[in-house]
């Protein structure tokens, strides 16, 4: 509130007390089966078939997860979750490369990014570094015998504080992951060899240069002090500039406190076949030695001396002995996880595996809790899985999840294509539920592998999912995803085609299978709404779908009252909001009746919540909302005129 000190008008700015409520998504797919590659730990989420190949690769004979993902897309999907499955002794393709050392060490693990044999198809190649060849290497990645490469990561590093470290940089990898080996010993000390023979005498004042020890930064040192302090007589000869750069290095202080003073203390230079080298005192992947220009042109030696880059001299790395072998022509490529040993380069190989054949329905079960943190799953579909154990562990997953937040979409055998058939498979499935509907008969699709000249028969969960998305987009997910706006796009036929009367024995309690025919004006089409539930309240897919997107949505929506007082103004709030949200869908037709008044009501007062209640710290909303259900069966009636006037 303004403070009112003099006479005007004062504003001031008052919440109307409306927080939108938005509507939950209801449309995000998680599809479960075996894949070519992918995680085997957590559920990826993919918004096109692209992204799914290039994480968990292409189309398995022996699985239905790529058809259905590619058919979730294809008929108005726009996101979805993929949780890769697998039978046990599965591995991850691996190879570990050694050192340059003349006493070769391991110094590289690199793995696929995921198991499975897919991996044993990459393969590596190994450069010196395009900047620093002496300390740094480049690597390539390649699938299989391709000329080019899929992935390269230039001029890497063995020092883990540096930029360009090997680890981090491959990180952002969609194939591969290098771990540096920590427990390598090969590394040396650091060295700054010069590029040719000094030009001697120095003399002053040109007798200072930069030198900087294991990265602790540049200090700028003079070698008349070692003259003027008589350690040397003069600098006219190497051995006494040896002499001077020993004196003068040894006698500083690290600038950090995490340098080793004994990288100073330990210093030396010495004479390399007429060639000044500088060696650390110290031995690490990190040790170095790096020499600069003096700051003042007219002061500077390192041009006398040939030390530094600039001057044509080397810098090596203690860690630069400990990058792996590079290429050569007898080992052109290293190939991970199939390579044979021995090979130069090569310390040791493991092959990946796709693992062992999933004979049993556990895996598929235990893969549902690796969607228990993803609370934007709608529906969920485990493939060409027609097992009445998983359809009915995927129904009870749905509805104990702790929102009730996601609809199962079932699939049964392909075997299963007669009426008797389907009516065993639901009278065997337990649980039974409102939060998961049944489909058949199986659909068949062109071969996206091309390797058979007839399409191939697919289970109809990817089709389905990709309706469901596509109607809830259009028309709101209180419509149901069935009808003669349901065509299945990537259909080239129906495995079996059901009859009228046939689809009367299936469509009906108990049973309440939804069943996919073919029309000749509208195509292969879902001719069934239904939930596999027989509590005729939540008997169509769309009622219970909209009740699950208000639970939801309003859940979200009112998450800024927990902790607010709770007393009428807070009550007067929640009313608001909510029916504020609940106008606005039925204005979009999501409820039935004439009036708001008879599509939904919203109720929190006194009644709702008690003094005792209050005292819990407990509010209670009542909402209620009349569903939509579809005309399932219309009914029209025929007569004849019996006369005609004159």
């Amino acid at each position: 509130m303004a403070q009112v000190s003099y006479p005007g008008v004062y504003v001031d700015e008052v919440s109307s007390g409306v927080r939108p409520i938005s509507a939950a998504s209801t449309s995000t797919a998680a599809f479960i089966g075996q894949a070519e590659k992918g995680s085997l730990t957590e559920a990826k989420r993919i918004f096109n078939f692209t992204e799914f190949e290039n994480q968990y690769g292409g189309f398995l004979d022996d699985s239905y997860l790529a058809h259905a993902v590619y058919q979730f897309f294809n008929n108005g999907g726009a996101i979805c979750y993929v949780v890769r499955v697998a039978g046990e002794n599965v591995e991850t393709a691996n190879i570990v490369l050694s050192d340059r050392a003349d006493t070769p060490q391991d110094t590289l693990t690199i793995e696929a990014v995921s198991p499975g044999q897919w991996g044993n198809e990459l393969e590596l190649v190994v450069t010196d570094g395009t900047v620093d060849p002496g300390n740094e290497f480049t690597l390539e990645v390649y699938q299989g015998d391709a000329s080019t490469p899929t992935e390269r990561f230039e001029d890497l590093s063995m020092v883990p504080n540096a930029p360009n470290f090997v680890e981090k940089v491959t990180n952002a990898s969609t194939l591969i992951r290098v771990t540096a080996d920590p427990t390598n010993t090969n590394a040396v000390a650091g060295t700054s060899r010069g590029g040719g023979t000094p030009t001697l005498p120095l003399t002053s004042p040109r007798t200072q240069l930069r030198i900087n020890i294991n990265a602790d930064g540049y200090q700028t040192i003079d070698l008349q002090e070692a003259v003027t302090d008589g350690t040397v007589d003069n600098l006219d000869d190497l051995g006494n500039v040896v002499a001077a750069l020993n004196a003068r290095v040894q006698a500083l202080s690290p600038l950090r406190s995490s340098t080793d003073p004994a990288a100073f203390t330990g210093f030396t230079a010495s004479d390399d076949g007429g060639v000044l080298l500088l060696t650390s005192g110290t031995s690490g992947v990190a040790s170095s030695v790096s020499v600069a220009r003096a700051a003042d042109s007219n002061t500077n030696a390192t041009s006398l001396l040939r030390l530094g880059r600039l001057e044509g001299g080397t810098e090596t790395q203690g860690g630069a002995v400990t990058r792996p072998v590079v290429n050569s022509g007898a080992v052109p490529r290293y190939r991970v996880g199939d390579h044979g040993l021995p090979a130069a380069g090569i310390s040791s190989v493991r092959a990946g595996s796709d693992g062992d054949p999933i004979t049993t329905d556990l895996p598929y079960i235990e893969a549902f809790g690796r969607l228990d943190d993803k609370d934007d799953v709608s529906l969920i579909a485990v493939p060409g899985i027609g097992s009445a154990n998983v359809v009915g562990e995927g129904m009870a997953y749905c509805e104990s999840r702790s929102l009730s937040d996601c609809f199962f979409i079932g699939d049964m055998g392909l075997d299963v294509d007669t009426t008797a058939e389907a009516q065993s498979f639901v009278a065997g499935l337990s649980p039974k539920n409102s939060y998961g509907a049944l489909y058949l008969p199986w659909a068949t699709m062109v071969d996206p592998t091309g390797q058979s000249p007839e399409p191939i028969p697919v289970p109809p969960s990817g089709f389905v999912a990709g309706m469901y998305a596509k109607t809830d987009a259009r028309r709101g997910v209180w419509k149901a995803p069935a009808g003669t706006e349901s065509a299945l796009a990537g259909t080239a036929a129906l495995v079996v085609t059901f009859t009228d009367a046939q689809q009367g024995l299936l469509n009906p309690a108990p049973y309440n299978i939804n069943v996919i025919r073919q029309f000749a004006a509208s195509g292969r089409v879902l001719w069934g709404a239904r939930t596999i539930t027989s509590d005729a309240e939540w008997r169509y897919i769309p009622v219970r779908r909209t009740a699950i997107m208000l639970r939801v949505s309003i859940y979200r929506g009112i998450q800024w009252a927990v902790f607010e007082p709770n007393d009428v103004d807070l009550w007067q709030q929640l009313r608001l909001n909510i029916s504020a949200f609940m106008m606005t869908l039925f204005r979009q037709g999501a409820f039935q009746g004439a009036t708001a008044d008879q599509g939904f009501f919203v109720k929190c007062d006194a009644e709702t919540t008690t003094q005792a209640d209050i005292d819990n710290g407990v509010v209670n909303v009542l909402v209620g909302f009349a569903p939509l259900k579809p005309a399932e069966f219309v009914v029209v009636k025929l007569s004849q005129k019996a006369g005609q006037s004159a």
